[in-house]
């Protein structure tokens, strides 16, 4: 898997989630390092830019992103919310956002890791307490466990993104039809 960061779910807060890919098989880490948390602040539009993290702040984000996960998967199952989970989201989201600016040029949004992380905590907030709840999904790649907002028409989409999981799901049971014709046709 490559370190890219993807941008599938919806929200800046189901995205931050899915950092850690694969959690049911592989657990791919992409937040390795204060800049690739860095990286994932600017490139998911939460802030245009962040002060340095430090290996503290990428500790705080991975337990405020488990934390997310955590729930996430409870509201879309329809189960309590894990206690410590709640007071980790809620503890963060109560600190300064990061605050855009009016520049010259247009909208601009500087911020130091902590801010940046209670934007976050902010965004899992709303969409967990909104009403985007009933179009709450997990992919369904079984690999995959990014849980995206379903804004399809009729509601009936299945991936996170046809890129990302759709495309592989669908190509391998092509493959797995194909193989399974094979010997019926040669008999």
């Amino acid at each position: 898997m490559n370190l890219d960061h993807a941008f599938f779910c919806g929200n800046p807060a189901l995205d931050f989630a899915a950092t850690l890919r694969a959690r049911r098989t592989l657990r791919f880490e992409t937040l390795v390092s204060p800049e690739r948390l860095d990286a994932w602040y600017v490139e998911s539009g939460v802030v245009d830019t962040v002060s340095p993290s430090r290996a503290a702040d990428v500790e705080q984000a991975i337990v405020v992103r488990e934390a997310v996960y955590s729930l996430t998967t409870a509201r879309r199952l329809g189960e309590a919310y894990d206690k410590e989970a709640l007071a980790a989201v809620n503890s963060v989201a109560r600190k300064p956002p990061a605050t855009p600016q009016l520049t010259a040029t247009g909208r601009w949004t500087t911020a130091t890791p902590e801010e940046a992380l209670a934007t976050v905590a902010r965004h899992a907030v709303e969409v967990l307490g909104g009403p985007d709840v009933p179009l709450l999904k997990e992919c369904g790649n079984p690999e995959c466990t990014r849980v995206y907002i379903d804004r399809s028409r009729g509601v009936r989409r299945q991936w996170c993104g046809m890129e990302s999981c759709g495309n592989k799901v669908k190509a391998a049971a092509y493959r797995a039809r194909k193989k399974q014709a094979q010997p019926a046709a040669v008999r």
